[in-house]
Parts: structure tokens; C-alpha cells; sequence
């Protein structure tokens, strides 16, 4: 549990990690003792009910719970055995693993909140070895749901063994400025950073490449971006954020247009507007801002039908160092990538070691084209097909 005092624009906080009546009455003491330590914030105030309603959603899975630690290391055995024997060339498996969580949190307030909200979700994952001539790739596949009966172990296992022996044989593509598409986990991680960019908290502190930039098109029109926390298939759903206040639909980006960053209720005083729902903390922490459930709204073109339509490109199913190649002020980026080379609109050789880069700016402005193959992932963002239409690649 965590607690939080303000008084006077000052914020006093302590944790425990236990609901004991007696770490209560510590914690609330200890939060009390800290107020002392604190600098006065004329925005620092708890949240207040804001009337907005939670939508109702069935997020907990019992049989989640139910399942054994056993059958949880089968799974993890089965998805091992399934992508050894998915080809030939599978040589290992560096990892096979099954994750789940459960998830129940309470926020109640002298302001007058009071919520609760409880998830549950599960996900396998695999990274296969694959070895032909001396040479070693590798690829990644993974299942998600709210409860294991949603898992699918064979999808996982031959996407692992399809990605990783497709890269065999790989080289470095020649060097310039091409189309690129991205595949959805690709896509989701940019898509991450960008949502990451959209928090008031970042714009407040001058860490973002979008600060004042609000109501202008950033992006190419065709360009939807939604954190929607409220989308059950969403793997980070839920219905109450940090604070206890509902969470919502936020459009972020429409038709291209920057239409609003995402705040919790501190963020959105100092900005003069209101909570979009989007406090994050732990009962360890005090409320941050953050998005959710980011995604794109998908296109109506499968991407066997984008891809066709590139005469020179590169498809790219992975990079590496993404993170620390942003700037999220300047909003330049590098980063290493892999995938397959597009030749008169057919995927061809796999190719390896090298480097993408431009600008988060012109890349979205760049965004020719979208998938109609939304996939949820195993972390706040969605992914989907996108084609960029021009990247400097530096290869050979």
C-alpha cells in the first residue's frame, strides 16, 4: 500500500509492502513525518471525481489463477519441443518461457474517489536458434491472453522458427534512402516511443519533440494514433487509472493533426485542461503519466498487398537499441535493424547488420501507408504494418 498526504502544496508519500493494520498506521505516520521534507507546488492536489464513468470490462480470468506451477513449466517444456521440431534447421532454443500476472489495485481519497480495478493476463514466448553453414539466427514468436487457454503454443513456436530460419543467410543491404516497412513488432516499439513523447509530464519538462506543437499537423493524414486503455483486446487494458479516475479513449493524433498530450491531474493543472485518466504508479510510487494501450488505427490493406506495391525496399522484423538511439527532444534517431530486402514487390534475400536513421518527425510525415494487421503485444502498444516511404539505410 502507499499513501499520500499533501497539505499545503506539499506532498508527504510512504509505502509498505504489506496490508498489516500495524505498517498502516507506520505508513501514514511516516508519510505525515515526510511532509516536512517536501517544496511547496501550488499544482501538487489529489485528484478529484471528474465524472466520468469507468467502462465496464471483463478483465480477470480465474483460471488463471487455477493453473498449477506445473502445467505453467509444461507450456514452457511444450513451446520448447514444438519450436525444435518446427524445422529442420531449428539448432536451439535460447529461451522458452511462459509470463502472467494478476493485477488488483484500490484508490480511495478524502476528495472522494473510490475504485477498483483487477487484471489478469498470460503471454509465451521463444527465441529460436536457427544454423545452416556454419551460420546462426535467431527469431522471436510469442502468444498472448487473459488466461492460458487463450495461448496458442504452436503459433508461437513456428512463428520463432519462420522468423529466425528466413534471416539465414543474411547480408548487408547497399546504402541510401528507400522504403521501409515495418512490421508490427517493429512498428509497436517506434509506436512506443512516440506515445512516450505525447505525455504532459515530458512536455512539462522539456522532453519532448512535440512541446508546442499542439493543433499542428505532425504527422502524414493518414495517420491515426489512439491510447486506448479501454480496449479489452489491449494487453495493458484497464478501467481505473493511478488516481482512481476512469480511464478513456484519447485520440492523440487525428488525421495527422496533434490533437492532445496525455496528463494525470497534477500534469493537467499546470497545463490549464483536465485529466485524460492517465495517471500510472504503483502502490510503491506516486502518480507518473503515461499512455496505456497506444495503437494506430489500421488501414483496410493486408500487408502481402503493401508489400507488392514496392518495387526497392526493405521489410524490418527487428532492431536493436532503439531506446537509447532516440533523442526525444530532437527527435533524431539511429538504430541497428534486420529483415528482408523487397524486390519488384516480392520479399527476397534476408539481410542484416546495418543501421536505419532519420527524424520521429519525418517519419511519421513519411507514412505512405497501413496494414490492416493490428496485433496487441505484450507491452503498451499495438503494432501494424506501416510503410515509410523514404529511410536512410547505411549497409555496404
Amino acid at each position: 500500500m502507499g499513501i499520500r498526504v499533501i497539505r499545503d502544496g506539499r506532498q508527504g508519500f510512504a509505502y509498505a509492502g504489506t496490508l498489516d493494520p500495524d505498517a498502516l498506521v507506520e505508513v501514514m505516520r511516516e508519510a505525515r513525518d515526510n511532509l516536512g521534507f517536501a517544496t511547496p507546488d501550488e499544482h501538487c492536489s489529489l485528484a478529484v471525481p471528474d465524472g466520468v464513468a469507468p467502462v465496464g470490462m471483463d478483465l480477470y480470468r480465474d483460471a488463471l489463477l487455477d493453473l498449477s506451477i506445473d502445467a505453467k513449466v509444461q507450456m514452457a517444456l511444450d513451446l520448447e519441443r514444438l519450436t525444435l521440431s518446427a524445422d529442420s534447421r531449428i539448432s536451439g532454443v535460447e529461451s522458452a518461457e511462459y509470463s502472467d500476472s494478476v493485477s488488483s489495485s484500490a484508490v480511495a481519497t478524502t476528495t472522494g474517489i473510490r475504485s477498483t480495478s483487477r487484471e489478469t493476463g498470460c503471454f509465451l514466448s521463444a527465441y529460436a536458434l536457427a544454423e545452416a553453414g556454419g551460420e546462426t539466427q535467431t527469431g522471436f514468436g510469442f502468444s498472448l491472453g487473459r488466461q492460458p487457454g487463450d495461448l496458442d503454443v504452436e503459433a508461437a513456436a513456428a512463428e520463432a522458427a519462420e522468423r529466425s530460419t528466413r534471416m539465414l543467410g543474411a547480408v548487408k543491404p547497399p546504402s541510401g534512402r528507400m522504403t521501409v516497412v515495418f512490421d508490427p513488432w517493429v512498428s509497436a516499439q517506434f509506436l512506443g516511443i512516440v506515445g512516450g513523447t505525447l505525455s504532459g509530464e515530458a512536455v512539462q519538462k522539456g522532453r519532448s519533440l512535440f512541446a508546442d506543437r499542439l493543433g499542428e499537423d505532425v504527422a502524414a493524414p493518414i495517420l491515426t494514433l489512439v491510447d486506448d486503455p479501454t480496449d479489452p483486446a489491449a494487453y495493458t487494458a484497464t478501467e481505473t487509472d493511478g488516481e482512481g479516475l476512469a480511464t478513456r479513449r484519447n485520440v492523440l493524433l487525428a488525421d495527422g493533426r496533434l490533437e492532445r498530450f496525455v496528463h494525470n491531474s497534477e500534469t493537467a493543472r499546470r497545463a490549464g485542461t483536465v485529466s485524460t485518466g492517465s495517471a500510472v504508479r504503483g502502490y510503491s510510487s506516486t502518480p507518473g503519466v503515461g499512455i496505456r494501450a497506444v495503437a494506430v488505427v489500421p488501414g483496410d490493406r493486408s500487408p502481402a498487398d503493401l508489400i507488392s506495391g514496392i518495387r526497392d525496399g526493405l521489410l524490418i522484423q527487428g532492431v536493436s537499441g532503439l531506446h537509447s538511439g532516440v533523442n526525444a527532444v530532437s527527435g533524431d534517431f539511429s538504430t541497428g535493424a534486420e529483415g528482408l530486402r523487397i524486390r519488384d514487390g516480392e520479399l527476397a534475400e534476408p539481410v542484416r547488420e546495418f543501421t536505419i536513421a532519420s527524424t520521429i518527425q519525418k517519419m511519421l510525415n513519411d507514412v505512405t501507408a497501413i496494414g490492416d494487421d493490428l496485433q496487441w503485444l505484450p507491452m503498451r502498444a499495438a503494432g501494424v504494418t506501416l510503410v515509410i516511404g523514404e529511410l536512410t539505410v547505411s549497409g555496404v
